[in-house]
């Protein structure tokens, strides 16, 4: 990953793309993130991070909702008056979208909520323009920028791969061009004065329009950010077009771990969803109980760690547990491990180790009171700054987890990773 990372980098220095422009757009903080996920799978180093299945009835069902949207779910047609516009994360773990679940309370009825309903459920009251999102991507531009080529050669020079940067193009720049004139007239339309958004770097469509009238940006931290996490990460914080004004962070650590685009101010505002361990919750821990934590990117080679795990250490129980977008039928395991979906907060809990790769759940697990160790497989270079820090420990094998699983560290301050709740609003 840190060689990906670094040739990505080097050639957005050496070609100057930032300061690539195509129709009065900027393309390449459009498709940056989606160049590193196609560096990665096309290598073999990761999968599909979030793969999204659908069978041909889901699909149909889907666009009859886009049609009906229109009116049933259309934001222009909402109630208003409104301030703020709030875009929460897909992922809503038993119903709740837990990252700006206390944001849309403390704001009530003056935030309009855009919710799409593309790859979740959409929250209750809330508004979306699918059919419009879906729309402006179904016509790929027909001509093809002469830097494409440029950028693939050099990437596949320092990497060996190639990424077909035309088609990304072709595809990324029209539908955020035509989705952003769109949310910039609902913007100006519903007289809104600040936008809260969770994952900016797929949303930069709004987060631009948003910029082209003077309205503050605010991006909600939704998971682990690294001195690797594309979407974040510009080395020297040079100036990036379409990005927000400020970062609300769950705690100090994600505040000064990637260096941020120039301009974008940080502010820890810490989380609601999770707190520390008292010490009669952590003296309560269950010492057999080792969890591994899943991505769909890594899964199957961590698997053969908690197998290895549990052959070796038949006292031990442990759990194999499935990142949502991850299925239990993706994972035929021996009965010595237990593949699990359930509520992962409460796992960690109860559990006395955790280990996994890159997964945020892994700082959740820090906070509450696991022992934690990082597989040393493909974007293990992600919790390398938790790992100087004394918090986590980097297992090179299976065989080392199962002689020194005990010695694993437990973080002595996890309210950096997450501190009590402060909205500043």
């Amino acid at each position: 990953m840190t060689t990906l990372c670094q040739a990505i980098w080097k050639v957005e220095q050496e070609l100057d793309l930032l300061t690539w422009r195509i129709n009065g757009a900027h393309p390449w903080p459009i498709i940056r993130m989606r160049v590193f996920h196609e560096l990665t799978r096309r290598s073999g180093l990761h999968g599909n991070p979030h793969p999204v299945r659908r069978t041909r009835s889901d699909q149909a069902r889907l666009v009859a909702r886009h049609v009906a949207g229109t009116v049933t779910r259309n934001p222009f047609l909402a109630r208003g008056p409104f301030d703020a516009l709030v875009v929460p994360h897909p992922r809503k773990p038993g119903g709740v979208e837990i990252y700006t679940d206390r944001l849309r309370a403390a704001l009530g009825d003056s935030a309009l909520v855009i919710d799409s309903g593309i790859n979740g459920t959409p929250l209750t009251g809330s508004r979306n323009l699918d059919f419009f999102t879906s729309a402006s991507g179904a016509i790929p531009s027909r001509s093809v920028d002469a830097r494409c080529s440029e950028i693939a050669d050099a990437l596949e020079g320092l990497t060996g791969v190639k990424v077909p940067i035309g088609a990304l193009v072709a595809r990324e720049l029209p539908k955020h061009i035509r989705l952003r004139a769109l949310y910039r007239s609902l913007l100006k339309r519903r007289r809104i004065k600040t936008v809260y958004v969770v994952v900016a770097y797929f949303h930069q469509h709004i987060v631009g329009a948003a910029r082209d009238l003077g309205i503050r940006v605010v991006e909600l931290q939704h998971g682990a950010i690294s001195p690797f996490h594309l979407g974040y990460s510009y080395p020297g914080r040079p100036v990036v077009a379409d990005q927000p004004d400020e970062l609300w962070t769950f705690g100090s650590y994600w505040s000064e771990v990637a260096e941020l685009p120039a301009g974008m101010r940080t502010q820890v505002v810490g989380a609601s969803f999770i707190q520390p361990l008292s010490e009669e919750q952590l003296a309560a821990k269950d010492p057999r109980r080792v969890v591994f934590l899943s991505q769909g990117t890594i899964g199957p080679l961590l698997l053969e760690y908690a197998v290895a795990l549990a052959e070796a250490r038949p006292e031990l129980e442990v759990i194999f547990h499935l990142h949502p977008s991850e299925r239990s039928n993706d994972y035929p395991a021996p009965s010595s491990v237990r593949v699990s979906s359930e509520d992962i907060l409460g796992l960690l809990a109860s559990a006395t180790y955790q280990v996994g790769v890159a997964t945020t759940a892994l700082f959740e697990g820090m906070v509450l009171g696991c022992r934690t160790g990082v597989a040393d497989l493909p974007g293990h270079e992600y919790l390398d700054p938790a790992i100087e820090r004394g918090d986590a420990v980097l297992v090179p094998s299976p065989e080392v987890l199962a002689t020194g699983l005990a010695t694993l560290p437990r973080s002595s301050d996890p309210t950096a990773y997450y501190a009590p709740l402060a909205l500043p609003l």
